[in-house]
């Protein structure tokens, strides 16, 4: 029925809502200094904005055209609320675990109190907070069983964090050295075909 499409419909919004007021609240509690508007990363980018907007655009557009029977697919829909929700999970994991060593912005100065975490989550992943952002970036659409979104959201989303990852691992390989080599050569990423920053790259410009 309509009333069921409505209610994933709302699900989504529920979760998208829930991702972004956490990520402000944990801003609050480990880094209450750099609190602002935007620890809600709302204003992430105008890419991000045009992303939610296009997403919910396939939504209704499929509905109001093809109907619920196409819009609901349960096996789809399950699979992509769980994934949003471990994929928020994990993310909010990695926050927790890294306190004030966290931050929304890659640092290229290393603060004096910062240190490399490499226990809890960040035995599994030196980028937990980014697989989960991944997944659930990807996890939203399945949700809305938007097809042409989900392989758009996949596509930009790996882009942007096989970037970021890159420029980030640049940053922690100045500042933690041997200490970061060690954990980057023990410890994967966990976004498929991203390896970061390449560390023959680094020892030519460290040497």
């Amino acid at each position: 029925s309509s009333g069921i499409n409505a209610e994933y419909g709302g699900v989504y919004l529920v979760g998208l809502s829930f991702f972004h007021i956490s990520e402000y609240l944990l801003t609050a509690l480990y880094k209450e200094d750099k609190l602002s508007f935007d620890s809600f990363l709302l204003n992430h980018s105008t890419a991000y904005h045009l992303a939610l907007l296009f997403g919910l655009f396939e939504y209704l557009v499929t509905f109001v055209n093809l109907g619920v029977e196409y819009k609901f697919y349960a096996p789809i829909y399950v699979t992509g609320g769980v994934l949003m929700v471990a994929g928020d999970a994990l993310r909010k994991m990695a926050m927790v675990t890294a306190a004030e060593n966290f931050d929304h912005i890659v640092q290229d100065t290393k603060a004096d109190n910062h240190k490399l975490v490499t226990h809890g989550v960040y035995s599994l992943s030196r980028h937990p907070s980014y697989v989960g952002w991944f997944y659930w970036s990807i996890a939203t659409q399945l949700l809305l069983c938007n097809p042409v979104s989900t392989c758009a959201y996949a596509y930009a989303s790996w882009w942007f964090f096989s970037e970021r990852i890159e420029e980030e691992e640049y940053f922690l390989l100045q500042f933690f050295r041997e200490e970061y080599v060690q954990y980057k050569r023990n410890v994967g990423v966990g976004i498929p075909f991203i390896e970061g920053y390449k560390l023959d790259d680094d020892s030519k410009k460290t040497n």
